[in-house]
């Protein structure tokens, strides 16, 4: 794919007339999709997909568009060129961009990151093997991902790395469910059975009968999932460095009010992980860390080039909307088997749902408790709560209410494959506070 790619870029880039830019991108899968029913295989099959996006800039104007990759040289490349003719004949019609990024050249990079995936023959006996008796409903999805970028001015970017999950949900007799996430990008049989199992020993204590909590605030544990749930947030209007300029960010508190969050917790964009490249659409490349909260400070932003050129700042090369990519949040110093007995009496929270801002300005943040989510009395769970809403802020929650973060930082992978899997996720602790909000 990468040469095929590059092939087809040289030559398009060979076409272009007198005051065109061109930047041409890529992405593309060779992976297998398993679905599960009722603990048994109910679809198989195996996708091998990819495109190229297209953009075109003339005298100040913009036009995107793209074509499916094929995998022909000639088909893809005569595609191309259609693709081409047909953004000219509408670019003259487009307005002038005040703030256009133009195409450089900073440099070329290649990333190859080959992982420990599962045998496509082997898949099925070993995810189903730990679910005797349970059942089970998921998607497994395991495979190679490619991305790409080349411009008109001279500069490559390839990356391509080996992924898998399993998002899967297991269902008691009466409808109550375990949702949980097994991804990385090296298999390990023990860590899965291990995560399996504690999935099942939850699913055992959904079978208790629920107990109703009033709305009020709660000792709270929540676990990776749900603290990666509010870490995506981030990326609606809040580490967004247009989102500050604009007034829209739950963040502008700590820009312009100096508010800190507790010295507990720190967050980064972290593409060390390798499951992200670090060029974004424009083919410019990000710092390989960059930290964004450390120890309660706001220390950066993202800030986007265009962003950089209509505030005056300098660009740190994120992506065009500003959302997170490579999320890591740091872990602390509280012991997975110690949890409960220090969470001693109060609500476990394995995942939260339906997430919105409730008061963006003063980051509020309100959504669903669901799923595997406990009372805990005395350090031990005692029976599934029903479900609640929540509805509380980040200044508390990771303010002076956080007491204390798990050692474990999970990877919470985005699961999504609407136009092709998704990359990346965002790698989360669990969090203890002394008192959450739940409101209804």
């Amino acid at each position: 794919m990468e040469n095929l790619f590059y092939k087809i870029s040289e030559h398009v880039f060979g076409l272009l007339k007198e005051g065109e830019k061109l930047t041409l991108s890529f992405g593309g899968e060779e992976s297998q999709f398993i679905r599960f029913n009722g603990a048994k295989v109910r679809q198989t099959g195996f996708v091998k997909d990819a495109g190229i996006g297209v953009e075109l800039i003339f005298n100040n104007r913009k036009n995107n568009g793209g074509i499916t990759f094929t995998g022909e040289f000639d088909t893809d490349m005569n595609n191309t060129t259609a693709e081409l003719q047909r953004m000219r004949e509408e670019i003259v019609q487009l307005p002038e961009d005040p703030y256009i990024i133009m195409p450089g050249n900073a440099g070329s990079s290649r990333e190859d990151h080959r992982g420990e995936l599962l045998s496509e023959s082997e898949a099925v006996e070993k995810l189903l093997s730990p679910f005797v008796g349970v059942d089970m409903a998921g998607i497994w999805a395991s495979g190679r991902l490619y991305r790409g970028n080349a411009n008109s001015e001279g500069q490559k970017h390839w990356f391509a790395t080996d992924t898998f999950s399993l998002d899967y949900s297991l269902i008691t007799p009466t409808e109550k469910m375990v949702k949980a996430t097994f991804a990385g990008t090296r298999w390990d049989d023990d860590d899965y059975n291990r995560f399996v199992a504690d999935s099942i020993k939850k699913l055992d204590i959904m079978s208790l009968p629920p107990k109703k909590i009033k709305p009020g605030e709660y000792r709270t544990f929540i676990a990776s999932s749900g603290v990666s749930n509010f870490l995506g947030m981030f990326s609606w209007g809040g580490v967004s460095e247009a989102a500050i300029q604009q007034g829209e960010s739950a963040f502008c508190k700590m820009r312009n009010e100096n508010l800190t969050l507790s010295p507990l917790f720190s967050f980064s964009e972290d593409f060390r992980t390798g499951t992200v490249p670090r060029f974004n659409g424009h083919g410019e490349v990000a710092p390989e860390i960059l930290s964004l909260i450390d120890k309660g400070k706001l220390v950066n932003t993202l800030i986007s080039s265009r962003t950089a050129r209509e505030y005056n700042k300098e660009s740190n090369f994120a992506s065009g909307g500003e959302g997170l990519r490579s999320a890591v949040m740091a872990g602390g110093t509280l012991k997975e088997e110690d949890v409960l007995k220090t969470l001693g009496t109060g609500v476990y929270l394995s995942n939260l749902h339906y997430l919105n801002w409730s008061d963006q300005i003063g980051g509020r943040i309100t959504g669903m408790t669901r799923y595997a989510c406990f009372w805990v009395e005395d350090g031990k769970i005692v029976a599934p709560i029903e479900n609640m809403r929540f509805d509380d802020s980040l200044y508390r929650f990771f303010g002076p209410n956080l007491e204390a973060v798990t050692e474990q930082v999970l990877m919470n992978p985005e699961v999504e494959t609407y136009e092709g899997r998704a990359l990346g996720g965002i790698h989360s602790p669990g969090i203890l506070l002394s008192s959450f909000s739940l409101t209804l």
